[in-house]
């Protein structure tokens, strides 16, 4: 009888040990995944004037981006609004991916260090109160998401005017709706569908700091917009998103969605 009981009882304790054991690897691998997770900054300018747009054109290709890659910074997309009818404003986003705040956090003490940034850079860094070189700017910061934690910088061969990188914003009513979005594309596999239908993503991120919030964001791309209207035709009547948006723990998790059309400067490295 002793024995008996002694070997229910180390059976008990060798299963407590493997599900702490267990516990315990799940939690270094979500460590992991969470510490893998780029960060990026995604800028965007807006001009008056053509002169404000070749001003920072030229700081960007010939000062700024050449002193982030002196840093090890790679894979930066500048990119410019398609026109529409809905919004003339001339713009430039600026995409840079960052291994983690303490990487991005010194950037700009660190690219004022080099001489040829700042001699290259001067007509931007040194503009007058009254000729700046932009009307505003505005930056955003964001974390890749666990199931894309790292940029795929998009190769398309077509010419870069007719390139389509469409950028998508997504604001949710609250905090609780936003995890649940964000969930929707990772466990709920919204990102594996993007995958399947070859939409070309460059990333998917959380808003951590910006404008706009509770917020994600992400990019896809295509060849042309004629190839971008054949992909979101698939993807709407794919079964499985059909499937995910009826699911009920889903709904009315986006308030609100803009929808950006760029195309890549010649300058930009995607």
């Amino acid at each position: 009888m002793k024995t008996i009981k002694f070997l229910l009882l180390a059976s008990i304790l060798i299963s407590f040990t493997n599900c702490q054991k267990t516990n315990n690897t799940d939690k270094v691998d979500e460590n992991l995944q969470s510490n893998n997770r780029e960060y990026y900054q995604l800028k965007v300018y807006t001009f008056d004037t053509d002169n404000q747009v070749a001003t920072t054109d030229k700081y960007l290709e010939n000062a700024y981006l050449p002193a982030l890659k002196n840093l090890g910074i790679k894979n930066i997309g500048v990119f410019k609004s398609k026109p529409n009818e809905k919004d003339s404003i001339k713009k430039t986003y600026v995409l840079i991916p960052f291994n983690s705040m303490e990487q991005f956090l010194p950037i700009e003490d660190s690219i004022h260090k080099y001489e040829d940034y700042l001699s290259k850079g001067n007509d931007y860094l040194n503009a007058s109160y009254d000729n700046p070189p932009y009307k505003r700017m505005k930056s955003t910061i964001m974390k890749a998401f666990i199931d894309m934690p790292k940029m795929q910088p998009s190769k398309l061969e077509s010419p870069r005017s007719e390139r389509v990188y469409e950028l998508r914003s997504y604001e949710s009513p609250t905090e609780q709706y936003f995890t649940n979005k964000v969930d929707m594309f990772n466990a709920g596999g919204e990102i594996k569908l993007f995958e399947s239908l070859k939409f070309n993503a460059v990333f998917y991120a959380e808003v951590i700091s910006g404008a706009k919030m509770p917020n994600l964001m992400y990019m896809t791309t295509f060849e042309n917009q004629v190839s971008r209207e054949e992909h979101w035709k698939a993807f709407r009547e794919s079964a499985k998103w059909n499937e995910l948006k009826a699911m009920e723990k889903y709904q009315n998790n986006v308030s609100h969605i803009d929808i950006m059309f760029l195309y890549p400067t010649d300058y930009s490295d995607y």
